[in-house]
C-alpha cells in the first residue's frame, strides 16, 4: 500500500504552461475524487474531506489565476499544507452555505464556537474535531466564519476502527444553534479511510 503524500513542494508543481495544457483534465480528475469526499450536514453545512491532490489542484488553480510566481508559491504552501491529512487524522474543509446575505449573517451570527463542536462518531468512539489554529474563526462578537477548517486527529485504535469495511460513520455537530448530523457511506468511508495510512 503506498503511504499519501503529506506536504506539496515546489518539486509537485508544474509549470503554468504545462498546467494550462493538462488543466481540464486534472480538474475533472480530481471532481471525480471529491465526489465521495463531500459530506451534507444539516441544511447548511457541507464537509469538504482534503487531501494532498486536492491541496495541490488548489495550489495549481491559484497560481494558475494569480500568476504570482515563487513569491505566491511560498503563501500559496504556507496556507494549504497544513489542510493535508498527516497519516492519523482526517482534515475538512467546511463550508456553511446560505445564498442570502441577510439570512446568512443571522445564522452565523448564533453560530460562535461551531468549529469547537464537531465530531466524528464510530466504533463507540467520538472524535472530537480541533480547528485549525492559523486564526479565529469565531469573532469577538461572537460571529462564526462561514467557513471552517477541522482537523480530526485519531489514535491508531480508531484509525484501525474507521478502516473496518461496513463500519457507521456519523459526522457532525453538536452546536447549540447546529445540532446536525450525517452518516458517511461506505464509498466515502473508503475514500477518508485512505488519509490515514
Amino acid at each position: 500500500m503506498t503511504t499519501r503524500k503529506r506536504e506539496i513542494t515546489k518539486a509537485d508543481i508544474l509549470p503554468i504552461a504545462d498546467y494550462t495544457q493538462r488543466r481540464a483534465e486534472m480538474r475533472k480528475a480530481v471532481v471525480a475524487l471529491k465526489k465521495p469526499r463531500r459530506i451534507e450536514v444539516g441544511p447548511a453545512a457541507t464537509f469538504y474531506f482534503e487531501c494532498f491532490e486536492t491541496m495541490l489542484q488548489q495550489v495549481q488553480e491559484m497560481l494558475y489565476i494569480e500568476k504570482g510566481g515563487d513569491e505566491q508559491l511560498a503563501d500559496e504552501l504556507r496556507a494549504y499544507n497544513p489542510l493535508i491529512p498527516q497519516g492519523r487524522e482526517l482534515v475538512a474543509t467546511v463550508m456553511f452555505e446560505i445564498d442570502e446575505p441577510i439570512r446568512r449573517a443571522n445564522f452565523l451570527a448564533r453560530l460562535g464556537g461551531v468549529e469547537h463542536s464537531a465530531f466524528l462518531k464510530f466504533a463507540g468512539e467520538t472524535v472530537k474535531g480541533v480547528p485549525e489554529a492559523d486564526q479565529d474563526r469565531t469573532n469577538e462578537a461572537g460571529k462564526a466564519s462561514s467557513v471552517q477548517f477541522i482537523h480530526f486527529p485519531m489514535s491508531d485504535a480508531q484509525a484501525a476502527a474507521f478502516k473496518q469495511a461496513g463500519q457507521q460513520i456519523i459526522v457532525g455537530f453538536d452546536h447549540p444553534a447546529y445540532a446536525h448530523m450525517a452518516v458517511i457511506g461506505e464509498e466515502s468511508r473508503l475514500s477518508l479511510a485512505k488519509d490515514l495510512d
